[in-house]
């Protein structure tokens, strides 16, 4: 199992036909360092693919996901870039399954039938 204390979503979509290299060079350039258990999530402009780009310590993993159908909800650097945004394990779960991980916590109970 790969441990990933942190995960990083790049606001800016990416050219998803990069590969581990180019991502990487693309973490080093906006960070400066990719850092150990550390994970880099990456969309295109389409929103039907992602690859996350994870750094275990000893070398860099590349997995990717794309959506037959739909697209994938994206989170948006907007108007404030700098703007930190924190999801819980669930939201990243639903992100990467292509569900609507902002409404999650309103999606946990039933207020009307």
């Amino acid at each position: 199992m790969i441990r990933i204390d942190a995960i990083w979503l790049a606001t800016e979509p990416i050219d998803l036909r990069a590969g581990a290299d180019r991502l990487l060079a693309r973490v080093v350039q906006v960070f400066g360092v990719a850092q150990a258990h550390h994970g880099y999530l990456f969309a295109n402009a389409r929103g039907t693919r992602v690859k996350l780009l994870v750094h275990d310590g000893f070398g860099v993993w590349c997995a990717a996901r794309r959506l037959n159908a739909g697209r994938f909800v994206w989170a948006s650097a907007g108007a404030d870039a700098t703007a930190i945004l924190a999801l819980t394990v669930a939201q990243f779960d639903a992100l990467v399954l292509g569900l609507p991980w902002q409404r999650l916590p309103e999606m946990q109970c039933i207020t009307r039938a």
